[in-house]
């Protein structure tokens, strides 16, 4: 064939793909997805018609050539491609002498000549893609380690053009095979470079050699480097060989090996198929790795049993003759396969650590072949796929017998090839190993945790009193992480955390086994951790039985974490074994963990509510009601009531500190509602005189303050807080009933008997009100009767939105970082905290000395404020507005819109503020698929036509072109490009093309938040901008950052990594001068060569261009008016419409997405550490942001502050008198009786009654003025001496 098959130009280049990358970090819309299938449709249907236009020129020039066979259609074309041997496509009317003489003339250049190799290389493969010349490549005959260089020569014509042609690419072989070695010593920076000239090493290879050879020879050549490499990282250890030099030479090679392995599949990917990449892996490495490791393991067991044998030796040596016995027992034992012998704890822990390394190898191995090649995993080369087998000639038969294969026989059927797949035996290296293993494993977990156990028995008798030893759980280890932070343990026993880290350490033992041969070590090392597990629980019961006789409370607390964190463990150790074992492997230690933490959290809760009702609210001298004296005038609350809150308060702090925030809220949650049951009661028995009465109203005050205070700790959620239901929240719904129920305590047996008997009478008429009725009580009443916490709740109880300072409230009231109540906080109230720690942060702009390069700012590493907020909320898909509103005001008062408007290719390297420099770079992301398509394009361009530094290879000599035969109508590379004048304009073209044909798509596949902003940016547009930018503001940026990474190039070269010459540079920089003149950001006229390549798009395509940036337009325009329309049917604000399912939807997207909990966890400590500063600002009233200013500047460090390591009483008494028990607040409080007595008509009869006769007033010889008595008298008449009961007291 005189051409390569290739598809022609038809107007938009069909040499492209569409940005699916960028789709998967999305959550596209419908017009997105529209615009995406479209293009993906416009792109198939253009390589459709480049192959049909391909096919057909193939087609006439089959029928001018062969004569004999007539292609009738495009299909004959195809079925001719599919049966032809391209071995004999050219008859072979060469003359003889013709082509020895061209032999000869290659043969002498290789000889005589240096350095002529590379250029015969490309002239050879000139000469068969062009002319359709098939040089011959067959086996050599001898094997590539000879060195002789001609074969004998005979008389046969036909040998004489071989021996000539098998010096010639012998030549060529050992240049090649010479370059694939000196490649390996180069520098590994580049190593995309790297792969590429192996790969195209290797398929020069395959030009001369078969297929078979040329593996054979690069797989010795990788075989070696792999011994080499495992040899030197083991030798290069001073000392003998032990298990510490191996690990340690491990360590160090199979991050090399891995990044090998990855290098080969690549090159492979593209030059052989997956069923022989993969049985080049098999081969070259994991064989190699499973026999240098089982040689190494046979050397370290010989040494060891060596060792043992000696001390058994030095133990017996007073016996002469039973020393001799002793010898001849281990020279027996020696020679046996299955040996044993002792192993350390330690040197269990290297071969552990060793299996872990080959663990986290094969995984790596699994996943790049999954990545590269498309096959399946090690763990499915065992499932059966029915229905399609595949033969060995690759035709899929499927399992429906046809009606034309009745001939076939069954045996025929049944000789299918199996397929190659991954296959790493490192685990028959550990076979002669396991039996010594598993005896060892199971005497050194219960040595250890003997010791341990042992130690920490002794600690507890030399310290009595004292509490457990705990150490923090903030780290979980790599192999705990899949538990969720909200049941993560924050302190645990030491002594079992020394435990669960040696077990850990261990674990992989019993991970590797997946056959038979280590069964063992696995199931000792499940019954020896089944022990062990019994051992621990046993300590922690005792530990719970000392408290409180012998240990403090804080002892229950610590033992139910280290119950909870052993049974964590647990239960990870079992998922782990599911993928090998069929059932369960710890189910007997888990049920019992699983009962004592059961157990244990009851015990906790009951221990707590049985304090407070016997220890901490006895008080006989402040709950004396009858007494005639006030207590201490009135003016403070009861010391019970006073000292259930401190223990509230140090409950909150322990639990807090120690327990798994989960079960710290429900702990808290159980002890406060039980307590407050036990209150309620006791209130609502009382019957004070006229002096107590003040003190019932402070009391119950007091409660109901310190609960709200507490309430927000024990709520996980807003709709919780404001909206408890019975069904759901019953224990949250439980505590306001509670309190209600004190609230009509006060409110009934507190109020000014003149304003009760005006709300419940009508001072004439003598039947009960009308208004007794069952009346609906929203759950949140009493909160809205307490003055102090008006500010952080909502205007009314049935409002559905929490006031901002209440979201930050429960917010920083959680035992941990909530991210779903983070994000809502976030997007509260038209993003408000988050404009406060913009504005907070305002000289947080990039203030550096020098000025920043962009190749600077996109290898920055330390996110600052502003870039970890526009990161998130650019990540908050389903709240597009977000981003827009939180940044406009900043936006405004920094005066950054110009910035935004004139980024100019000029302006790109220049120091720039945060937010502009995030929106450059998301920008720049996106379009990285288009550079990376226009480079390989250059690329490609210079392999085909020879510019660039492919130029200078292809001078070929004259006196070599001379002996070209003629027949073959070689055509010089040289002439062809003076024939070409046209070249330089239709490769600029054909690049612009790309561009501007890729721009709807990147649009599309922009995040929605970012379309939302430029769309808010542009109405801010002044008309002058508006004129320059009618494509609209996100295709004009789009544009520039292309521009700007094409006139840099080293910008280019690091987003792609690729290498530019400058050939390359100066043609990207002619494809920049395009696109500025098609966006008429020239400043002088365009250039002529510019004209000519615009002009040439608009011939093949009239108006092209332009309906290309119109459509980019409407796609931006339109997604951010849907966002606009249906922002615009929430009430009041972004963040009301969202319900907690959209809110953990974007949660579960910002952590999917690179450092997005790490972005939320840095923003919930900023938050942390600057809770009184954003309280403050919040708390402003009618908030202005002109109005209110900054002067605090926010710590933007992650170093946290040191938490009390005790619970300290009167810090907590000093902030109570402040927050909670301010007596002199709570006696001045001004209680609007008119508004608060009639929301208790619709109170239950027998309630009313019961507490109405618990006023002082009702009692028998009560001091009274005579309009008191009259009223006193008619309320008696009405409610107290009602002779029938209501159908409502007969219920109750």
């Amino acid at each position: 064939m005189h051409e390569v098959l290739k598809m022609e130009w038809g107007g938009e280049y069909s040499l492209d793909s569409s940005n699916l990358d960028c789709l998967l970090n999305i959550l596209p819309g419908e017009l997105e997805f529209q615009q995406i299938l479209s293009d993906l449709d416009e792109k198939i249907k253009k390589n459709t018609s480049s192959i049909e236009q391909c096919l057909k020129d193939l087609q006439s020039e089959v029928n001018e050539i062969y004569t004999n066979e007539i292609l009738q259609s495009t299909t004959d074309c195809l079925q001719w491609l599919n049966n032809c041997s391209f071995s004999s496509l050219r008859p072979s009317s060469t003359h003889h002498g013709e082509l020895m003489e061209f032999l000869r003339t290659l043969q002498s250049l290789l000889k005589n000549e240096q350095n002529q190799e590379e250029m015969i290389l490309h002239f050879l493969l000139d000469l068969s893609s062009q002319c359709g010349v098939s040089f011959p490549c067959t086996p050599s005959g001898t094997s590539f380690e000879l060195t002789s260089s001609l074969h004998a020569i005979e008389d046969d014509s036909t040998m004489d053009v071989k021996s000539l042609w098998d010096d010639v690419r012998l030549h060529l072989r050992r240049f090649l095979v010479n370059r694939l070695q000196s490649q390996e010593e180069t520098n590994t920076n580049a190593l995309q470079q790297q792969r590429e000239f192996k790969t195209q090493c290797i398929q020069q290879l395959l030009f001369l050699y078969p297929e078979s050879e040329v593996l054979t020879k690069y797989q010795n050549m990788q075989n070696k480097l792999v011994s080499d490499l495992l040899q030197n990282c083991i030798l290069s250890s001073c000392g003998e060989t032990n298990f510490d030099k191996v690990v340690h030479g491990y360590q160090s090679s199979v991050p090399t090996l891995c990044t090998m392995i990855k290098e080969d599949l690549y090159i492979l990917s593209g030059t052989i198929d997956p069923s022989s990449s993969l049985k080049f892996i098999n081969e070259t490495y994991l064989d190699t790795i499973t026999e240098e490791m089982t040689v190494l393991l046979e050397r370290l067991c010989e040494l060891q049993f060596k060792e043992n044998a000696l001390h058994i030796v030095k133990a017996n040596k007073i016996s002469k003759k039973h020393r001799g016995t002793v010898h001849a027992v281990a020279s027996q034992e020696y020679h046996k396969k299955g040996r044993n012998f002792c192993l350390t704890l330690y040197q269990l822990k290297c071969l552990s650590q060793l299996i872990k390394l080959f663990l986290l190898m094969e995984e790596k191995i699994d996943e790049l072949s999954a990545e590269i090649l498309f096959v399946p995993s090690f763990t499915e080369k065992n499932k059966n796929v029915q229905g399609v087998l595949k033969k060995a000639s690759g035709e899929l038969l499927i399992g429906e017998t046809r009606a034309n294969e009745t001939s076939v026989l069954p045996e025929q059927l049944l000789q299918v090839e199996e397929p190659i797949l991954l296959n790493f035996g490192w685990r028959n290296a550990f076979k002669d190993l396991s039996s010594s293993v598993a005896h060892c494993i199971t005497i050194a977990i219960e040595d250890f945790s003997t010791k341990i156990l042992q130690h920490e028995q002794k600690e507890e008798f030399s310290a009595a009193g004292c509490a457990m030893s705990l150490v923090n759980n903030q780290q979980m280890r790599e192999s705990c992480r899949a538990v969720q932070q909200e049941e993560q343990p924050k302190r645990i026993a030491k002594f079992c955390s020394d435990i669960m880290e040696e077990l850990d350490t261990l674990l992989p033992l019993a991970l590797a086994c997946r056959d038979d041969s280590l069964q063992e070590i696995r199931a000792n090392f499940v019954e020896a951790c089944s022990k062990v597990a019994t051992a621990v629980l046993a300590r922690l019961e005792e530990k719970s039985k000392d408290v409180p006789s012998k240990a403090p409370l804080q002892d229950l607390y610590a033992a139910l974490s280290t119950a909870i964190y052993v049974f964590q463990h647990f239960t990870m150790y079992n998922n782990l074994m599911r993928e090998t074992s069929k059932k369960p492997l710890f189910l007997v230690p888990v049920q019992q963990y699983q009962e004592f933490i059961n157990v244990l959290q009851f015990q906790v809760t009951n221990y707590c509510v049985r304090v407070c009702a016997t220890s901490i609210l006895q008080d006989a001298e402040s709950h004396h009601w009858d007494d005639c004296k006030a207590f201490y005038e009135g003016e403070r609350c009861s010391f019970s009531v006073q000292m259930w809150h401190y223990f509230c308060c140090a409950l909150h702090r322990d639990l807090w500190t120690i327990l798994p925030p989960k079960t710290a809220q429900e702990i808290l949650t159980d002890v406060l509602e039980q307590s407050l049951a036990i209150l309620s009661s006791r209130y609502c028995q009382a019957c004070p005189s006229y002096k107590r009465t003040p003190q019932i109203r402070i009391d119950i005050a007091a409660i109901l303050m310190s609960t709200e205070d507490m309430l927000w700790s024990v709520c996980s959620s807003v709709q919780e807080f404001l909206n408890p239901h019975e069904d759901r929240d019953l224990k949250i719904y439980k505590i306001h009933s509670h309190c209600n129920s004190l609230l009509s305590v006060l409110a009934i047996l507190t109020s000014p008997l003149k304003n009760l008997y005006e709300t419940f009478l009508n001072n004439s008429d003598e039947q009960l009100p009308q208004d007794f009725s069952k009346v609906f009580y929203h759950p949140l009443h009493w909160l809205f009767c307490i003055p102090s916490s008006c500010s952080s709740l909502p205007k009314t109880p049935s409002a559905r939105e929490m006031a901002a300072q209440g979201q930050l409230k429960l917010l920083l009231s959680q035992p941990y970082c909530n991210l779903n109540l983070l994000l809502e906080t976030l997007l509260h109230h038209d993003c408000l905290l988050v404009k406060i720690l913009l504005r907070s942060s305002r000289n947080e702009v990039l203030n550096h000395d020098e000025q920043c390069s962009l190749l600077e700012q996109i290898n920055n590493k330390q996110p600052a404020l502003i870039e970890t907020i526009f990161t998130v909320l650019s990540y908050c898909t389903l709240s597009p507005k977000s981003l827009g509103i939180a940044f406009e005001t900043y936006m405004e008062k920094e005066q950054l819109w110009n910035c935004l408007y004139n980024m100019t290719v000029s302006s790109c390297g220049e120091l720039e503020p945060e937010v502009i420099r995030c929106l450059k770079l998301t920008l720049i992301n996106s379009v990285k698929g288009i550079v990376k398509q226009i480079i390989s394009l250059m690329h490609s361009w210079e392999a085909t036509e020879n510019y660039g530094m492919y130029q200078h290879k292809q001078i070929v000599p004259e006196s070599l072109l001379k002996t070209v035969p003629k027949e073959w109508n070689y055509t010089p590379r040289e002439m062809k490009r003076k024939e070409s004048g046209k070249c330089f304009t239709r490769l600029a073209a054909q690049a612009v093309s790309i561009v501007i044909s890729k721009l709807p798509t990147v649009i599309a596949c922009l995040p929605p938040p970012v379309k939302y902003f430029f769309f808010l940016a542009e109405r801010k547009m002044s008309r002058n901008f508006a004129e320059l930018k009618k494509a609209g503001l996100l295709v004009w940026n789009l544009i520039v950052i292309i521009c700007r990474i094409f006139e840099d190039g080293n910008t280019a070269e690091l987003l792609t990594g690729a290498t530019l010459d400058r050939w390359s540079k100066e043609k990207l920089s002619l494809v920049r001068v395009c696109l500025e003149s098609i966006m008429g950001k020239q400043k002088s006229g365009p250039k002529q060569v510019t004209q000519k390549v615009i002009q040439s798009i608009e011939q093949q395509r009239p108006n092209w261009i332009e309906s290309q940036l119109l459509k980019a337009r409407k796609l931006s325009a339109d997604c951010a008016s849907l966002t606009v329309e249906g922002a615009t049917l929430e009430e009041g604000g972004i963040a009301l419409g969202f319900t907690e399912q959209k809110i953990n939807m974007m949660v579960l997207d910002i952590c999917h997405k690179p450092g997005g909990s790490e972005y939320l966890r840095q923003i919930y400590h900023i938050i942390w550490l600057n809770e009184e500063y954003l309280k403050e600002q919040l708390s402003c009233e009618n908030f202005s942001e002109d109005g209110v200013t900054s002067s605090q500047c926010l710590p933007l460090t992650l170093m946290g502050r040191e938490e009390q390591p005790v619970f300290n009483p009167f810090q907590v008494y000093r902030q109570s008198c402040v927050k909670v028990f301010n007596q002199s607040t709570i006696t001045e409080w001004n209680w609007d009786w008119s508004n608060l007595l009639p929301s208790y008509l619709g109170l239950n009869q027998m309630t009313f009654r019961v507490l109405l006769a618990h006023r002082w007033e009702m009692k028998e010889g009560a001091d009274l003025e005579d309009e008191e008595k009259v009223m006193v008298e008619h309320l008696k008449n009405v409610y107290l001496t009602q002779s029938t009961p209501t159908s409502e007291d007969k219920e109750e």
